[in-house]
Formats: structure tokens, sequence, C-alpha cells
């Protein structure tokens, strides 16, 4: 769409949009960015020209659009829909590859045709850059999708239940929702179900009053009034006995509590956050675990994904652990030892993952860390995931020979699909690419499977 076909439209949407602190572009429906406000070039801009040249070049570095290359468009989906897109996109910027979350809005003229797009930027914001050390770093499609999650529930006020094996970040994504709510400026205060006993549950929570019992000689706050205009997680909540599930639950339901030797009722004024590595469905339908509460948690249920369903980001994610535990700063792995990284089995996943190459960054003096290294402090001796497939009664992945790579790919393929015949999104996660792509590549490989 030629930029003449509404000038007084585009300087209209320029000088509004000028105006806004959200970084914002504007674009024609050939992909090419036609202005941005002055909020992306600060944010976004790279001391290049931005006007004239395609998003997907500017945002990715592509060469085609997002869609041509495994991703989804959100210019090409508002086109098609023609109402607004929003998806979460890896984006190179100044600073390096960021997780962006882009909302396309299609602008029409006096005729009601589309004439541009306004697309908008919002940075995901990072708990901290601990916290991104630590584990919240990847760009697979599972991980993409959690992460999408995250952005989508952070500005409500909804409670939130994260699922997922121990070791996969649940914290971090706690902290990942509190840091872009709008209760960022409070407090964010954890508190370890497990480790509450019926005697300090009340203490903890609600805080006691002087002279409730003996040894209380001064007034002491609770947990959920230091969480109050923040977020409040509770970890491993599916370790909590029955008689305090009640409690929790009379908590919940009344927004209020009382002190341990207190007769006010005060309000609570939190954002509720829960997690737990347990079934809890199970757990419900066996009586273990009550059903209110199950529904009062579960009310965004987000599942952090395990290590082995993830494995395309053990190098992004082996990287950044050992610029935050390494005692040598700028040291990296060889290849080798990425892929050794890479083929290796995490029960225990990123903290396991942390765990061995700690030790290694302490033993070892090389630059860059081989494989070897890795292997030498590797004292829980991983599977690697052939051998787990083997064990589990599922039949090892083998090729006739030598042959070319791209057939090599192919035969691969053709074994993951029979292995996993039911479940496209689980097998595209598992492979590290987006479902799209992985469609393109079963057609190319002559098993054809339509979109549903």
């Amino acid at each position: 769409m030629a930029l003449a076909a509404a000038p007084n439209l585009l300087s209209e949407l320029l000088s509004f949009l000028d105006g806004l602190p959200e970084p914002r572009i504007v674009m024609d429906a050939d992909y090419r960015i036609v202005a941005a406000n002055q909020a992306y070039v600060r944010e976004f801009g790279s001391g290049q020209p931005i006007r004239g040249r395609t998003c997907y070049e500017v945002s990715h570095r592509f060469t085609v659009p997002c869609d041509q290359a495994g991703e989804s468009c959100p210019l090409k989906q508002c086109l098609e829909s023609g109402v607004p897109q929003r998806v979460l996109h890896l984006h190179h910027t100044p600073r390096g590859e960021e997780h962006v979350d882009v909302e396309t809005v299609p602008v029409r003229d006096d005729a009601g045709k589309v004439a541009y797009f306004v697309e908008t930027m919002r940075r995901v914001r990072q708990a901290s850059s601990r916290a991104a050390g630590q584990g919240l770093v990847g760009r697979s499609p599972v991980f993409m999708r959690m992460l999408e999650q995250v952005v989508r529930v952070a500005p409500a006020d909804s409670a939130v239940l994260i699922l997922g094996e121990t070791g996969t970040g649940k914290e971090l994504v706690a902290r990942a929702i509190h840091e872009a709510s709008n209760r960022n400026a409070g407090a964010f205060v954890a508190v370890d179900c497990a480790g509450l006993s019926e005697t300090l549950f009340e203490s903890e929570l609600f805080g006691y009053e002087k002279g409730a019992f003996t040894g209380a000689s001064h007034r002491k706050l609770g947990l959920v009034e230091a969480a109050s205009g923040g977020t409040l997680f509770l970890d491993e909540i599916g370790d909590l006995p029955p008689a305090l599930q009640v409690k929790l639950l009379r908590l919940l339901e009344s927004a209020t509590y009382r002190r341990v030797g207190g007769i006010d009722a005060l309000p609570a004024d939190f954002r509720l956050v829960a997690a737990t590595h347990r079934d809890l469905r199970t757990m419900v339908e066996e009586g273990s675990f009550r059903r209110d509460l199950y529904y009062r948690l579960n009310v965004f249920p987000i599942r952090t994904p395990a290590l082995h369903e993830r494995t395309a980001d053990i190098p992004l994610l082996a990287a950044s652990l050992l610029e935050r535990v390494d005692r040598r700063p700028g040291r990296r792995f060889s290849a080798d030892a990425l892929d050794w990284l890479s083929c290796r089995r995490y029960p225990g996943n990123i903290r396991e993952l942390r765990n061995i190459i700690e030790r290694a960054a302490l033993m070892a003096d090389n630059d860059p860390l081989a494989a070897e290294d890795l292997r030498a402090v590797d004292e829980d001796g991983g599977e690697a995931p052939a051998a787990a497939g083997v064990a589990e009664g599922r039949a090892a992945f083998a090729v006739p020979g030598l042959v070319p790579l791209d057939q090599l790919e192919q035969h691969y393929l053709k074994w993951a699909a029979r292995e996993v015949t039911s479940d496209l999104p689980r097998l595209a996660a598992g492979l590290g690419i987006s479902l799209r792509t992985l469609y393109r590549k079963l057609r190319e490989a002559g098993m054809g499977r339509d979109r549903p």
C-alpha cells in the first residue's frame, strides 16, 4: 500500500503517537515502517534509519515476513481478521535480544478500508538481572507460550497457580508476574507452605499482638500485612495440611484476617500467586486437598515446562547461568560442552543444570569450558534422552548407516512423529520449533498434515 494512500491520516497518526509514552510504529500492508514515534526511537532505535525498512528486518533480522520464517505475524493476522492482534516476540534491541509484547491495530481511512497498522511494543520486564541469570531465559515455543501467559495475566489482579516440576523456575515466574503487574511498587512476599506448622501458620501469616502468648513481648506484623499492596507468593501450596487449608480459604474468601490475640478484623490487600509441583487435581479427587480452595487458587494456571521439553533453550540457559556463577567474567563454553549439556537428562531441571555449571566453573581453569570439565563434576550422571527413551520401552532412533544431513533430519522427524503421534504441539516443543514450522517440515518429509 503506497505511502500516499492516506497522507492526511498518516500525519494525524504521527501527531497523536508522538505524545504517547509507549513505543509505536506505523506500517503499511507491505510490512514497511512508514513512521515511528519518539518513544520507539529511544527504546529500540540503534542509530540506523527506521523509516522505509520492513518490520521483520528491523525487529528480527529476517529476510522474509515472520509467518514465512515459522513465527506468528500479528500484521498478517490483523490484515486477515480486521481486528487487533497480540503476540509475544523475541526482538533485536540495542541491549540485545529481548522478549517484547507486540499489539497490532488496524487503522481505517474515511472509506472504512484498512490504510495502516499501528504496532505497540512493550518490553517484558524481568524480575531482575539476577532472576534472569537463574533461569528465566529462553526462546523455545513452549517457553514463549508460558511467557505469553505471564504477560497476559500480569496486569490483572487474578489469582495465578503455577504448576511444574521441581527446579523449573516457578518462583522466578511468580516474581516476573509481580514485576510486570500494577502492584510492582509493593512487596513480593514468598511463603514456603511446606515449612509451616499449624502452630506457626497464624502467627507467621497474620502476626500477633503484644501479650497474645508467652514470649509475645511486642506486636509482630504478619506476612499478609507485609504483602499489602503487593504480591503474596504461596510456594508448595500442595504441601499445606488440611487444617491450614481451611484457614487459608477463610482468608481468601473474606479478604480479612485477625492478628493472633487481636479482636479487630483487618483488610487483606494482596495479589495471590501460588505454586506447587504436586498434581492438585488428583489430590482433590483423593480428598487430600480442598476442592473449594483449589478453585480459589486455580483462576489462571501457568505450567512451567520441564527442561527436557525445552532442550533448545539449554545453550542460552547455560551461557546465562555461567555469567551468573563464574568467578571469571567473560568465560564461555566450547561447542562440545554445549552439545554435552544439551544431550544430558536433568531430573532436577534448571536447578540441576545450574549446579553442574557452578561446579565446573569452580573446578576448571579452562577458557572456554570443555565437555570434559563438565563430565568431571557430573556426580549425578544424568542419562541421555535416547537412553531414557529405551528405558521407557520406546524404540531408539537409528539410521541405516551414513546418510546426508537433510535425509537424517527427515529420518529423525519421522521417528519422532511416530513416538508422539497424537500431540503435535508437544512434538514441536520437544524439537524446539514452532508448530507452524513442524507442519511445514512434516509436509516436506512426505507426512502431510493439515493444520487444525
